[in-house]
């Protein structure tokens, strides 16, 4: 975490950085391609993290939905694919390559993970998420079209990052 440079977290309203990052499972793929396709969500995370282990699950279940979740790891591609095994994630994910410095998260100014970002189709930051908020992972469910908790799960309302 020493290669983290720290900078302000970005904020809604704000441009979001161009970057081009590896994608799991080989090529690359850069932010205004991703953005071509319509808004996305980038959901930055490290496969050690507590609150990442149970929050990229339910961004799992917002996949058949109308917003597209991008994963960002933090993390080996090796690493990542047996955190994707073992926690059931199939999102598409990019590799944010520490040899390189975290040149996404430093970006964003990530200090927390997980951390997510709404990018409207514009390049525009809608939303900004640190950790786990039930409340905000509802809404995104909401603007997906999917009910993103069912009625007899015991989830929490809040996690830190």
């Amino acid at each position: 975490m020493s290669l983290f440079k720290r900078r302000k977290l970005l904020e809604p309203g704000v441009r979001a950085p161009e970057f081009r990052l590896a994608r799991l499972g080989g090529g690359e793929t850069s932010l205004a391609e991703i953005l071509a396709a319509g808004p996305v969500a980038l959901a930055f995370f490290k496969i050690s993290c507590p609150v990442c282990q149970f929050t990229l699950p339910y961004l799992d279940r917002l996949a058949p939905g109308g917003l597209r979740i991008y994963a960002i790891s933090q993390n080996s591609a090796a690493e990542t694919t047996k955190f994707h095994e073992a926690f059931g994630v199939n999102l598409p994910t990019l590799l944010d390559s520490e040899e390189l410095e975290f040149p996404a998260s430093n970006a964003f100014g990530i200090s927390t993970v997980p951390t997510l970002f709404v990018v409207e189709s514009d390049g525009l930051i809608s939303r900004v998420m640190e950790g786990w908020s039930k409340a905000d992972m509802a809404a995104l469910g909401e603007r997906a079209g999917v009910a993103l908790f069912g009625a007899s799960e015991n989830v929490p309302q809040w996690k830190a990052g």
